[in-house]
Formats: C-alpha cells, sequence, structure tokens
C-alpha cells in the first residue's frame, strides 16, 4: 500500500509542476519545435521510470535492436495501466500512443499527451476511429511512431491469452509502408491489477520481434496482418512466460 501512495504523490506533485514546464516547453518550442518534442519526451520518459522505480518494477527488455531507426507501428498485448509506461520509457525517438477517450478529460495529462503525437480513440464512435487512424498516418508520413493495442482494451482474462486483434489498426502501417513491430509484455498484470489497489515488487518482460514490412508481403498476407501479429506476440509471451 504504501508502494501505491507514493507512486500517487509523485505524479500529483508531476502533474501540478508540469504548468511550469508547459510554459518552458512553450518558449522552447517558439526557438525550435524539434528541440521541444525531444525535451518534452525525455520528461515524461523521466517521470515514467520514476514511477516504475516506486513501484519496483524490474524490467527485462528483449529485441531491443529490433526497433527500427525511423518511424514505425508498434502493436502489442494490453494488460496493465503500466503497459504504458513500461513500454514509452524504452522509446528512443517519437512515438505517440493510442489511448482511450477518457485520458483526454485530464487537463495536464492531456496537454503532455498532445505534444507527444498520442491520440484519443472513442471506441464507440466509428467515424472518430476513423479520424484517428488517419491521423496516425499523417504522424507516421512525419516520422513520429505509434504505439497502439490492438486488443481494444485491457485483457483481463487468463494471463497467457490474448483478445482478437482488430484489423484496422494496421492500417497505420498498410498505408504508410512503414515496418510494424510486435511487442509483447509478460508480468504487467502484476504489478497492480491482479491485487488492487496495492502495488507489488514485480519482474516484467518486454520484447520487441522482429519487423515486419508490409510491401514485402502479398495482398493476402497484409490481410490477415492483424492475426499474423497476434499469433506472434502470443508465442513470444508463452516463450518468455518462465522467465518471470
Amino acid at each position: 500500500m504504501i508502494r501505491f501512495i507514493i507512486a500517487v504523490l509523485f505524479v500529483v506533485l508531476f502533474l501540478l509542476f508540469s504548468y511550469i514546464l508547459f510554459f518552458i516547453e512553450w518558449i522552447v518550442g517558439k526557438c525550435n519545435k524539434r528541440a521541444k518534442d525531444i525535451s518534452s519526451l525525455r520528461i515524461v520518459q523521466w517521470a515514467f521510470k520514476v514511477v516504475l522505480w516506486i513501484s519496483g518494477v524490474k524490467l527485462t527488455v528483449i529485441g531491443k535492436e529490433n526497433m527500427p531507426k525511423g518511424a514505425a507501428l508498434y502493436v502489442g498485448n494490453h494488460r496493465s495501466f503500466f503497459d504504458i509506461l513500461i513500454a514509452y520509457v524504452q522509446c528512443e525517438n517519437l512515438t505517440g500512443f493510442v489511448s482511450k477517450d477518457s485520458m483526454n478529460k485530464v487537463p495536464s495529462f492531456r496537454i503532455w499527451m498532445r505534444y507527444l503525437y498520442c491520440l484519443f480513440l472513442d471506441r464507440k464512435d466509428i467515424k472518430q476511429g476513423m479520424k484517428t487512424i488517419l491521423q496516425a498516418i499523417e504522424y507516421v508520413k512525419q516520422g513520429v511512431s505509434i504505439f497502439i493495442f490492438p486488443e481494444g482494451t485491457r485483457n483481463k482474462g487468463e494471463e497467457l491469452s490474448i483478445l482478437p486483434f482488430k484489423e484496422g489498426s494496421f492500417k497505420i502501417a498498410l498505408k504508410t509502408g512503414c515496418p510494424i513491430v510486435p511487442v509483447s509484455i509478460n508480468n504487467a498484470a502484476e504489478i497492480f491489477e491482479n491485487h488492487l489497489p496495492r502495488i507489488k515488487k514485480t519482474h516484467v518482460i518486454l520484447e520487441y520481434g522482429k519487423p515486419i514490412y508490409p510491401k514485402e508481403l502479398d495482398r493476402e498476407e497484409q490481410k490477415h496482418i492483424g492475426a499474423t501479429c497476434q499469433k506472434i506476440i502470443e508465442d513470444t509471451i508463452r516463450k518468455n512466460a518462465s522467465l518471470v
């Protein structure tokens, strides 16, 4: 319980102090937008690293060499609120996460997300969802990677299970030709979700699979690319289950 309280206090203080940082970032952006983008990324990564440290998360990363230098579409399984923190601290370049629309209601958090090219997805509004995908495509064309959880929601089922991937998410890569990187996360739900409201010291395995290049696939393979990525991630999760 102590870890939970300290983590919450840190997040609250960071979000309050963020308004000073927003002003500084605004000034930086007036002089150099790229510098603002990178500094915003590093600030948020620092905050996430602190939360993971407070939470006692031991993170083992496998396959980081598989992360492309340019823009890519990262797709991963989703079982915990900590998934975003775990994946985001590894990003070397600008990466926007696709998040549920409710995250847009927290003022300072919303600003950071917009600074970092994150997108808000209303799963109940198909038309708005398409606009989100189109915006993600534009970001990739600008050199910004996109990270999405194609299950569409947090999976609360068995530890090694994955909900069916939504194929629409993969249009981001099919329309831009950017590589798709399957990302598997083992044991993240054990940090918090499996024993609310306690935060438990946990060993998490994060693995980046080899990039898949849409242009190298035939039309039929492109049509089922979501199922292919799901199978890769499922196999990787089972492979890494003994490591946690």
